[in-house]
């Protein structure tokens, strides 16, 4: 495969592309759920929506990050994102200029995408996005000196929004969409505080004052099982929502949750985190594919 190609697939993580449309398209089946139509070209569409929006995000990520990562002192989650593993931005495979205007050109379409919705959808989305690329580039810059994790906590809105921005390509907002946000928002946390857990030694070459930098392993374990278990307690007001099989696939992914962390604390180190980083992205892909087939069953 030719190298630019492969430094372009490891800047935007491809692998897990086929994943966004489901967690964005789960928000849409809501709506359609809750005020009634349907449309294969709009679920199209909004799909397109969430890839090159989630896209355009990861590329962001990289450029506002392009000279901490260079300080990287070990590969474990690099490998992971990456299919190719390598960040191509401090490998000089992609230039900090190019993966600026991949940026801008997948935000650009997903702008025009966005803007084909009706009024005032296509309002609610299009501030949604900007607030997200904005809470991330802050996310970034903020980790590197804080005492508490403002960042974090913060930071990580941009994914509560994504679901609840596929609501809104159809939907309006409502209690359904802010239960659903109320419960994603534990998980996006869990989520973080992991991916902190297995990258602490790069986090502090780095100068980044990740959870795990805050509070050492220890501490990091109590933060991705307490937003677990917060996690589960707002699923009691989501859960009423949803229809019965989205409710048997949700009991599924808490199960794998709760399996992730017990594993995680009986063994205590960053090898079993990367080994239940896919459980937690697992579970991500089980709620949304049991809302949307909820709908049609």
């Amino acid at each position: 495969m030719n190298e630019n190609l492969k430094a372009y697939i490891d800047l935007t993580r491809a692998h897990f592309l086929p994943a966004w449309p489901f967690i964005f398209c789960s928000g849409l089946f809501l709506a359609f759920g809750n005020y009634g139509g349907f449309s294969w070209p709009l679920t199209l569409k909004v799909a397109l929506i969430g890839i090159f929006g989630f896209e355009a995000g990861f590329v962001l990520n990289d450029y506002v990050d392009r000279n901490r990562d260079r300080l990287d002192v070990e590969n474990t989650l690099t490998n992971y994102w990456r299919p190719f593993k390598e960040r191509p931005i401090p490998s000089g495979k992609i230039s900090s200029k190019n993966a600026f205007w991949l940026f801008i050109l997948l935000a650009g379409i997903t702008s025009t995408l966005i803007f084909t919705l009706p009024y005032p959808n296509s309002l609610y989305v299009f501030v949604i996005m900007l607030y997200s690329y904005g809470i991330e580039a802050f996310y970034q810059v903020k980790k590197r000196d804080q005492k508490y994790p403002i960042a974090q906590l913060l930071g990580r809105t941009d994914f509560t929004l994504f679901p609840a921005a596929g609501y809104l390509c159809y939907g309006q907002p409502d209690m359904t969409m802010l239960l659903y946000m109320v419960f994603f928002y534990p998980w996006t946390m869990a989520h973080l505080g992991l991916n902190d857990f297995i990258d602490l030694e790069n986090d502090r070459a780095r100068g980044m004052n990740s959870i795990s930098v805050l509070y050492g392993l220890k501490g990091t374990m109590y933060w991705i099982t307490g937003f677990t278990v917060l996690h589960f307690l707002a699923a009691i007001f989501f859960l009423k929502e949803l229809g019965v099989i989205a409710q048997y696939g949700f009991l599924v992914g808490f199960v794998i949750l709760a399996g992730a962390n017990l594993y995680l604390w009986k063994e205590q180190s960053t090898v079993a985190g990367l080994k239940i980083l896919p459980l937690f992205h697992g579970t991500l892909v089980i709620y949304a594919v049991s809302i949307i087939l909820d709908f049609f069953y």
